[in-house]
């Protein structure tokens, strides 16, 4: 079985730090989205990958992805963004005869796409899909269901029939591109991949719906890159390897042995990146810092800090920031209590 991970959006939920670099790349908890849309597809025992990738973010994504082991990723070209449906429609000639899993690469799940793949193999529906409770399915694909069979799917329907959403994995058979090449588009001129569904669904195919269990998070906003990364660092495991001098570590923390932490004090969990300092500041929980990033002289908590960024002599707490690469946030001496912030990459902020 294989899988294909469409990557080629432009992520406009998540500007500015959208702006630099494509959605899948952001990180949480240490690492890009995609790797972990990797790491859970190979849990799933499915070893051969293809990502879709537009000009834009095929650069972009193949760095990230390097040097991955026991996995084949093949990067596939959508020069024209035009829907869901038409990115799995271009994968075609690379999936061939083979049954396969369409797992959106923003997605994540607490217990992996393993409970879904299995299931697929052993009742072998035309599709299967993963449905979660939401409280408004206004935004998204909604299902309706007899028994665990689905009966009907409605893209973003004003009056949706359940409270049943398509959550981003689905297992196909390749019965669906023949669907999918002679599907129209639909009014706001995408193919979309519920249109195909029900394509198979009208043609009399088997169509399953499979709850999701455990959480389920959908990382198309700030907020919930947040809350990505906290679900993510409630899973480490306290690996304290680097320096630590007169400070005071607590809880689940990973300090990887380039990392320094000097007169400071971390509350985890948090996990540290390679090359890191943190120097007279405190860090608190649900927090990861990139790779060679600076805090000194301040606090910070419940936010993701990326690769070579600097915070520096805030003189009050950061908390709930997405801090872009090499970004910069220095302080002045005005004491509000908190500060909320979404900065870019290469950005500069000056606290007066």
């Amino acid at each position: 079985m294989k899988a294909i991970i469409p990557a080629a959006g432009l992520g406009t939920r998540l500007r500015p730090l959208t702006f630099t670099r494509p959605k899948p790349v952001l990180r949480v908890a240490g690492q890009p989205i995609i790797r972990h849309a990797i790491r859970t597809l190979m849990a799933a025992g499915i070893t051969e990958i293809g990502i879709v990738v537009s000009d834009t973010t095929r650069d972009e994504i193949q760095h990230a992805v390097r040097e991955i082991a026991d996995v084949n990723i093949t990067l596939i070209n959508q020069h024209d963004q035009l829907g869901l449906g038409h990115a799995v429609l271009t994968a075609r000639e690379w999936v061939g005869d083979s049954d396969f899993c369409v797992y959106l690469g923003d997605n994540l799940f607490e217990f992996g796409a393993r409970p879904f793949v299995e299931r697929f193999v052993q009742q072998k529906p035309a599709a299967l899909i993963a449905l979660v409770e939401v409280e408004d399915p206004t935004s998204f694909g909604v299902a309706e269901l007899d028994g665990e069979r689905i009966t009907r799917l409605v893209e973003k329907p004003k009056n949706p029939p359940s409270n049943l959403a398509v959550a981003g994995l689905y297992c196909f058979t390749p019965q669906i591109f023949g669907v999918l090449e002679h599907m129209p588009p639909s009014a706001r001129g995408e193919y979309e991949i519920t249109d195909g569904i029900q394509g198979l669904i009208d043609a009399g195919h088997t169509v399953l719906g499979q709850r999701v269990e455990g959480w389920w998070k959908d990382t198309g906003r700030p907020d919930d890159l947040l809350d990505a990364n906290r679900l993510l660092l409630e899973n480490i495991e306290a690996d304290v390897q680097g320096t630590v001098e007169d400070s005071r570590i607590s809880g689940r923390v990973v300090i990887p042995a380039s990392a320094r932490v000097i007169r400071s004090q971390i509350v985890g969990p948090v996990m540290l990146a390679e090359d890191v300092l943190i120097e007279d500041a405190y860090i608190g929980p649900f927090t990861s810092i990139g790779r060679g990033s600076v805090i000194r002289n301040a606090e910070v908590e419940h936010s993701v800090i990326d690769a070579e960024a600097v915070i520096e002599n805030t003189y009050r707490r950061l908390q709930d920031c997405l801090i872009g690469v090499r970004a910069q946030v220095r302080g002045g001496r005005a004491m509000p209590r908190t500060l909320k912030m979404i900065i870019s990459d290469a950005s500069v902020v000056e606290l007066v």
